[in-house]
Order: C-alpha cells, then structure tokens, then sequence
C-alpha cells in the first residue's frame, strides 16, 4: 500500500500494531480504533516476524510524513520498540538491557545493595523492632502483612468505595467524561496483581486478583494504579481530548513493550498521591474504620517510605534472570532476602518476570516512576505536582520528551 499522508502512514502504524497480536495474543493491550482494520488484520495470512520488523523500520524511516514532531516523536518512539520485539519472534539474541533500552527508551542497572540493608534498617525501626535483620525481620515484615490482609468478602465491596471516593476526586479536578464507566471483577490464576482492560468509549474492566491476599496498605494504591486517575482516566482523557478531539488516531492503540507502557505505569503508580496527596493513609484509614478495619496509618506512612527505598529490587531480579542468567531458584531468594515475602510470592514474582511477554515490563515500574517523579517535581513558579499529573493524562508525552524538559 502506497503512503501518502500523514493519515496513511498513522494506518499502517495500526495495522503492523495489530499484526503483533497475531504473533503474541496480549500483545496488543487495547485497541479502541476502526474495527474493519482489526478484522482485515485477523483475517490476513500469519504474519511473519522478520517481516514485521523490516515493516517498523520502512515507517520509522518515513517519519515526520507530515505529522507534527510531538507525534512523529511518538510514533517513531512506538516502531523502534516494536522493530525490537520482531526481531524478538524472530529469534534474534538480544541483550537484555539492549531489549528494555528498545522497548521503553530507558536505561537500567543494578542498584547498590547497600541501600537495601538502610531501607531494612528503616523498616525494623517502623516495625519496632530495631536492629532487626534476616530471618527476624522477614518474620516481623510477615506478621504485620497477614495483620493487614483483607478478609476477601471485603475486597469487592471496599474497592468499590475507594474507587467511588477517588472517582468523585478526579471528577471535580480533571474532569471525566459523562459516559465513563468501569465494571470490577475478582479474577484468580493471573500473574499480576491489577489489570485494567479497556474497552474504548470510556468503559474499562478492572480485574483485581485474589491469588494473593489484598493488603489494607495496598488496596487503594491499586484501585487508583487500575482506575482513577490512573489507567482508567488516563485512557479516558486521551480517548475524548486527543483521539475524538484532535484526531491522534495513534492513540487508539496500546501496545506492551513500548515507551507508552513506561510512561502509563509512572502514572499510575504516582496516582493515589495525585489524588489524596502523600498524606493518603489517614483518608483511607476512615474508609476503612467504616468496615469495621483497623489500619495504622502513621506506620502505614512510615513503612511506605521505607519500602519505597527497595523499588528496584525486581528489576535487578529481572537482570539477575536475563543479563547474567542466574539460576531462578537463586533469584527466588533474592527476592524474599530484600522483599522480605515469603516463597510463594517470591515465586509469584518470578511467574511474571519470566513471562515471555512480561519479562522486561518491570522496568516500566521502576524506571517509570523514577523518570515521572523527577518530572513532575521540576515544577515552574506558579505551578503544582497536580498540575504536571494533568499533563501526563492529556498529552502524548515520551521518555524522551520528558527528559528533554529536565535537560531544558
């Protein structure tokens, strides 16, 4: 097919995007645009992946092709990823840190395992056990997380009054379309904690997995992660203000593996602050107290921070895995040394970063929300960390554009 517009060239970005899913069902985490391109796309021959990567580089090199540079950024961004992922399928060896460069636009290394024994040292003290370490500690860290667990008769009917409350908050400061919509269900057997499946005309599912207790300290950073203003509203306030009012057509596709993933989850993961500041424990604390649950917010607060300091633990579990190709029963122990979990979850951990299609994404986390903080603390004068958060759900930002900002 001939390329000749800007439209043109935003139409094949789609259907080699969709081609993927063909490749690796999943791939392809929500496309919201013409469904007769999904099902020309579904009804071709099978697409072949050396193929697919020849097409992302024939696009890329076609870029600006008249789209603006924030776009042309974007689209060219998405293709270089996805050029990465075919060469993938196809069988080529790829260096890890080369794959998650590629896919996400970042740069990782292993962090200093001395600032895992300070968080420790921080965590013993909010547990009040000073001094605590190894086995003591992780058994301290255990007792106060089952203290935590959420009876799961509770999980539905409290994540439908979290996700009511931050609703009403995001409403009233960013606005929300009037048709938004989002349906909770209780899934099991999943290799993640949350997933927002969305569906376009501003509905979304919102899966929450019950494989693993749900936590009184976790509940509403997931719920604001999954649905407001994370995913949800982020999916939302492009669909209306980029897609169905500018015309971004790139926008009506969400594909894993890409800067758009690092970007979403920095987002999200920054969403319960955005909304309830980083004072959130005492709010959901009266939540809770109306169920009849007791939480701590003061230690809740304290723990936070200090767990905080272990953000990057699994993502050195990730390179410890596909960079130096440690044994993953060593990994394991990794894991629940600086976690401080118990085995099932540490293997529940591994389930995810050996995932063929999710091995790389922890480093949407971790060097998501390390970009987008820095990002969103480099205020101007005049200007709030609320009003940053805004940005990020109503432009087509990248890594690189960010980083752009802070070099400027």
């Amino acid at each position: 097919m001939s390329i000749d517009t800007a439209a043109d060239l935003v139409t094949e970005y789609l259907r080699l995007g969709l081609a993927f899913d063909r490749v690796e069902p999943g791939f392809v985490d929500a496309y919201t645009g013409d469904p007769a391109l999904r099902v020309e796309v579904d009804n071709a021959p099978a697409p072949d992946p050396a193929a697919l990567a020849r097409r992302a580089r024939d696009l890329g090199a076609l870029l600006p092709g008249g789209l603006p540079p924030e776009r042309a950024e974007f689209v060219g961004a998405h293709l270089r990823a996805l050029e990465c992922s075919a060469r993938k399928f196809a069988g080529e060896d790829i260096g890890f840190v080369d794959e998650v460069r590629a896919y996400f636009d970042v740069d990782i290394a292993s962090a200093d395992e001395d600032r895992y024994a300070r968080a420790h040292a921080r965590i013993a003290e909010a547990l009040g056990v000073p001094g605590a370490t190894g086995e003591r500690l992780r058994e301290a860290y255990i007792a106060h997380r089952r203290s935590e667990e959420i009876p799961p008769a509770l999980v539905k009917p409290l994540v439908d009054e979290i996700s009511g409350a931050l609703r009403e908050r995001v409403r009233a400061r960013f606005g929300l379309p009037a048709a938004e919509t989002i349906e909770f269900e209780i899934v099991s057997d999943k290799p993640w904690s949350g997933f927002n499946y969305y569906l376009g005309d501003y509905r979304s599912t919102v899966a929450i997995n019950t494989d693993l207790p749900q936590y009184l300290s976790g509940l509403p950073g997931l719920v604001a992660h999954e649905a407001y203003p994370g995913h949800h509203t982020e999916h939302c306030r492009k669909e209306q203000l980029l897609v169905e009012g500018d015309g971004q057509r790139e926008q009506t596709i969400f594909l894993v593996n890409t800067p758009q993933c690092l970007m979403a989850e920095g987002l999200a993961d920054h969403a319960l602050v955005a909304a309830q500041g980083d004072r959130w424990q005492d709010w959901a604390a009266e939540i809770y107290a109306d169920f009849g649950l007791r939480f701590d917010a003061e230690r809740a607060r304290a723990l936070s921070a200090a767990t905080g300091e272990l953000l990057t633990v699994r993502q050195d579990a990730a390179l410890a895995l596909h960079d130096r190709h440690v044994d993953a029963e060593e990994v394991a122990r990794f894991l629940q040394r600086w976690l401080l979990v118990p085995a099932d979850r540490a293997h529940q951990m591994l389930r995810f970063l050996t995932s063929p299609l999710w091995r790389a994404y922890i480093s949407t986390y971790v060097e998501g929300y390390r970009l987008l903080d820095g990002w969103l603390d480099d205020v101007s004068p005049g200007q709030t960390r609320l009003d940053r958060f805004g940005r990020l759900l109503d432009e087509p930002l990248t890594p690189a554009l960010l980083r752009a900002e802070l070099g400027a």
